[in-house]
Order: C-alpha cells, then structure tokens, then sequence
C-alpha cells in the first residue's frame, strides 16, 4: 500500500472511530453489565414515571467552572447529568431537564440560593460552588440542597423521590408506638432540657427519612385506641401496651390495614441504660426484652423473647477490653444475596444489613396463614438465654453456641387473621374512680369487633429493633459544616423499603440498595468461618485440660507442710509439666491453623491478582491471532 494510502486508510479510521462514538451517545439504548444495574434505570423508577400527569422540571445546578473543583465532583456531577438524561428519556417528554452554571455575582447564582441550595467549598479550598437540584411541578417544588459522592449509591432513589414526592399534596400517616427514643427531643421537652443545660437528642436516621414521605402520629403505649385515618402502623420494642391497644392494633390489621413489628429480646439501648450495680447484684435490665404474645401467638408467629441467636459465619468484628479483635456471633452482619428474599420487593435489592442481639421467628405449625421469611442468618446458628450476655467476652459466646441451622430474623405473615381477641374487646384495668383517672372507654357491644380478617392482612415482623439506632446504620461526619451521613449497611434501606411497601409507594422499593461499591469477599469469610471452627474447638479443649489442671493443683495445694508453707510434691512438679507441656502443643496448633489460613487466603488473592494482570493481554492476543488467520484466508 502507498504513503498516501496508508494516511488516508488511518484518517477515515479515525472519522469512523468519532462517528461511531457519537452515534453511541445519540442512541438512546445502554448496555449496563454491572450486576447491580447502577447504571440503568429501575422498573420501579419507569412505572413511577409513566404516571406522571403534569409536566415536571428538572433543575440541575452545577458550578463546572469553580476553581479547586474537585475532580470526583465532576465525575459525579456526569453521573448525575446522565442519570437525568436517562429520567427524560423514559417519562417520554413529561420530565423537562435544565443544566445551569450558576457562576459567581450572576441571576443563576441568586437563583439557586433562592431555591434552597447550599453552597460548598472543597477541603483543600477553592471557589465556592453550587451542586444541588430543584423539581417543580406546578407550584410545587422540592429540592436536593447538596450532592454529595458519598451517597451515590443512592442517586437513582433520591431523585425519583424527589420526582414522586413533589406530585403529592398529602403525605399518608404512619402510626408509631415504641419505647425508644427514634424521634429524639421534641419541641415541649426542647426548652425544659435547655433549661436543665442538657443536650437535645436528635431524631435518628431512620425516622428522618420516613417523615420525608410520611406524617408521623405518634401513639403513647398507655392509650387506649388509635388515632383515625392511619395508612400504616409501626411499633418498635413494645412497652407497657394496654389491652385496649393491643385490642385496637388486632382491629387495625384485621381492618386491612398494615403493621409492622419489631421485638427484641435483648435491647441494647436499655441494657446501656440499665445500673451496673444492680446488673452485679443480679438484678434484671429494665425494658431489655420486648414481645407481643397475645398477638404474635394469635398470628401464628412463635417468638421466644428471652433468647437471643448468634450466627458463627456472620459474626461481626469487634475490639476487645484489651484492644484485640475478636468475631462477635451475636452481632451479625449479613452480606450478600444469600440472607435476603429475591421475590420480595422490602429486601431484594439489599446488599448487607446488620442486626444486635436480634431474636428468631418461626411459623407456628398447623398454621393457615402464610409466613414468608424474608431475612435468614446461614445454617452455623444457634440460640442462647439472652441472660448469659450480660458478661460474656466474646470467645466465651462463640464456645457456648451450638449450631443448629438457618434462623429467620424478619418475615412476612399474610393472608385471613383471626382476632386475638374473640370475646371483644377487653375490659379497662384501671377502675373509673381511681383518683385522677379519666374514665374508661365504654366497649364494644359483643359482637362488634371484626373475628376475621376483611380481605387479606399483612403484617411484617422482625426480631430486633437496635438496627433502627444510627450507631448501627450510618457514619456521621462533617460535611462543610453540616452534620451529613453516610450509611455503613442496608439498614435504613430495610427500615423505608418496608414503610413504603406497606404504606408507601411501591415503585420506590427496588431502587433502594442498588449500587454498593463494597463487594464482599463470601469466600475469605466462610475460609475465616471455617477455621474460626477448628479454633474454638481446640480452644475449648485447652480450656478443659486447665480446668483438670487447675483442679489438681488445687487439691495439691491443701497439703501444707512445716510453717504453713506449700511444698512441691513430685505429684504437683509432674501436674505442672504436664500443663505446660499441653499448653506448648496446643499453642503450636493455634500457629499451624492461623498459617494455614493465611496461606490459603494468600494463594487465592496471588491468583486473582494473576488472573486480572493477564486477562486482558491475553484476550487481545487471542483477538489478534483469530483476526490474523482468518485475514490470510
């Protein structure tokens, strides 16, 4: 081939390499091969968008300019921009998208302060900047202050939120009844903690984010109806709930209405609050445990409120008094598809979730109603009195768990519930002249209460309520002096999943959870699981051969000779050898496993690290010797 050839061969090459590249970009079809789908739109979030009835706009706010600007800035503000893209696309021309750089002293700048978006300057200095959205649709309009990167595993959510919430006039009312302190200070115990110098507590994560999408009406354990025109009920570690309540909450679900139900057998909330010398004493934890066994027994759900369970593969890591580290069981981090239900739309698309001293579930046999567990632990668990955690290490748990299969954590139960109270509504405890008691709410005639359920109940029960609590959820940090948060696990994703598909919008829930760019090593785990196993069993047999040991020693030691002095026996020098002997050997057998284990960790990363430095020379050396033959033929 000529020169001249030759250079012109190479510039059409490169004509069609930029026309094919933009024909790629015009072409409103996307190939995401990421298991996640992160870079695809959800079912969810398309049928969300085919209802849309008026035209809603999209404001993208984006200082691209701004000197300092981070690049992770702009790689995320991209994502957004094309996320958007993907927004207009599917709403088939009812979203309206408008990118705007809002420079400094410019109408664009007033009028993204205007809006409500927060200026940011980057760590290491810099202009200021704006990166925010606003969406209005007619006079409504709601906004995203701020993007961070740290939440962009929840990009898709949050703006089809956005999206959906400002298309509604009303938010449905979501009953709460717990014990716990989810809503942090309110506004009349506000001023007497001033007063009293004391920190207000603020709301935790998870009640934030529902009071987004949700009214929330809080109801007092002691009350003894429900307040009118509830769409869902939530009630967190019961305490103290009067009969009257519970008759009402069994009227409610049997109504139609949804309830979900978190227990506890072990709160570790209360346990913090509880007196340490009383726990010395052997006094009980106040309010540690909590159930509803009139109705759970009633709906066929068996629940045993005084144990708690412990899972040896998904025990979490955590420091010990002495600053070791150490595999806690009964604080289980699940990870994974495995642990979550894949039909269910509350927990197909989590990824990790994390529960404290949780409790298990079961369906009752014999039972009509259906029970679907939607979060189970893996087959090395076992159960154990919530009693023995009040000063057990964890080693010492780990050895007294005996693994006896999967445990249900969280379930659904549906179908025709009968009532938990078949006689009617039960009669009030407090007589009517009790010094300042209000008199008591005339019951029902007999025969009024519903026996049965109208149409088909749903109630949503889980057997730990920590989860709820920001220190298991999220990370807090400093975010250009605002308190932000980034989540550590799914928690929040399972609390607003469940919320919303009981009393929410179900088109949101498979947006949840998508795109976690924590990727955990299942096959690093089991091998530590595994071997964890050999270790506590060789464990416990040290720790029965020094108890012999020391029993003998013990026995030796109540022989004193001239003085009162203790003397070594031949008998006591043998029982000491023998100890030490025992203690060396097993020592080294606790080296071999450990090495063993890091040998086998070791070989399968070197490989993976192999495999990923030769695969993609090897695939184009492959590609070019098929290109080569198949050019001589």
């Amino acid at each position: 081939m000529k020169p001249g050839s030759k250079t012109l061969a190479i510039g059409l090459l490169l004509v069609g390499l930029v026309l094919i590249n933009f024909l790629a970009s015009s072409v409103p079809v996307r190939l995401d091969a990421t298991e996640d789908s992160i870079y695809s739109l959800s079912d969810g979030t398309r049928r969300m968008l085919g209802r849309i009835e008026e035209q809603v706009t999209v404001d993208l706010y984006f200082t691209k300019d701004a000197a300092g600007l981070p690049i992770a800035y702009k790689n995320y503000a991209a994502r957004v921009q094309e996320t958007l893209r993907q927004y207009v696309r599917a709403s088939r021309g009812k979203v309206t998208l408008n990118v705007i750089n809002p420079r400094p002293d410019t109408p664009e700048e007033e009028k993204a302060t205007a809006a409500g978006l927060t200026p940011q300057v980057a760590q290491q200095g810099g202009e200021q900047f704006f990166f925010g959205l606003v969406v209005t649709q007619v006079d409504q309009q709601k906004n995203i202050p701020a993007f961070t990167p740290q939440r962009e595993p929840f990009l898709e959510y949050d703006l089809s939120k956005l999206i959906y919430s400002v298309q509604q006039l009303d938010k449905r009312k979501l009953g709460l009844i717990t014990s716990l302190p989810l809503q942090g200070t309110s506004p009349q115990e506000m001023q007497m903690m001033m007063m009293m110098r004391r920190q207000p507590q603020p709301s935790q994560m998870v009640m934030t984010e529902l009071e987004q999408s949700f009214q929330i009406v809080t109801v007092e354990a002691t009350a003894t109806e429900l307040p009118a025109g509830l769409d869902v009920l939530l009630i967190a570690h019961p305490q103290g709930v009067s009969p009257r309540l519970q008759y009402a909450i069994d009227q409610f679900l049997l109504g139609g209405k949804p309830v979900i139900l978190a227990v506890d057998p072990s709160s570790q909330h209360f346990k913090r609050q509880s007196n340490p010398q009383q726990m010395m004493m052997g006094g009980g934890v106040q309010n540690v445990s909590s159930d509803l066994s009139p109705l759970l027994s009633a709906y066929e759900v068996a629940y045993d409120s005084q144990k708690v369970i412990g899972d040896l593969e998904n025990a979490t890591q955590v420091q010990t008094g002495g600053g070791g580290i150490a595999r806690f069981p009964v604080w289980i981090s699940l990870a994974g598809r495995t642990p979550f239900n894949s039909k269910s739309q509350a927990t197909a698309q989590l990824n990790s979730v994390m529960f404290i001293e949780s409790g298990s579930l079961a369906h009752k046999a014999g039972g009509n109603l259906t029970f679907t567990p939607l979060i189970e632990t893996s087959a090395q668990t076992g159960d154990m009195p919530s009693m023995m955690l009040q000063f057990a290490q964890p080693d010492d748990v780990a050895k007294q768990l005996t693994p006896s299969g999967r445990k249900t954590v969280a379930a659904l139960v549906t179908g025709k519930f009968k009532s938990a109270f078949p006689e009617g509504a039960p009669k009030e405890d407090k007589p009517a002249d009790a010094p300042g008691a209000p008199a008591p709410a005339t019951p029902p005639p007999a025969g009024e209460g519903l026996k049965e359920s109208k149409t088909t109940s749903t109630l949503f029960v889980i057997a730990d309520t920590d989860w709820l609590f920001d220190d298991y959820s999220v990370r807090k940090f400093n975010f250009f002096g605002q308190t932000a948060a980034q989540p550590l696990n799914d928690n929040l994703a399972l609390a607003a999943n469940t919320v919303e598909l009981l009393g929410g919008s179900p088109d949101l829930i498979s947006i949840r959870g998508k795109g976690s760019s924590i990727r955990p090593f299942t096959v690093v785990r089991k091998m530590e699981a595994a071997a964890q196993q050999q270790y506590q069993s060789k464990l416990t047999e040290l720790d029965g051969r020094l108890q012999q040991v020391q029993t003998k020693l013990t026995e030796l030691q109540g022989k004193k000779g001239e003085g009162n002095r203790l003397v070594a026996t031949p008998d006591m020098a043998k029982a000491i050898e023998e100890f030490q002997k025992q203690q060396a050997k097993i020592r080294g057998e606790r080296r071999e496993i450990r090495r063993a284990l890091r040998e086998d960790i070791d070989r399968l990363e070197n490989r993976l690290l192999v495999l990923n430095l030769l695969a993609t020379p090897l695939l184009i050396g492959g590609f070019g010797v098929w290109f080569y033959r198949n050019r001589k033929k």
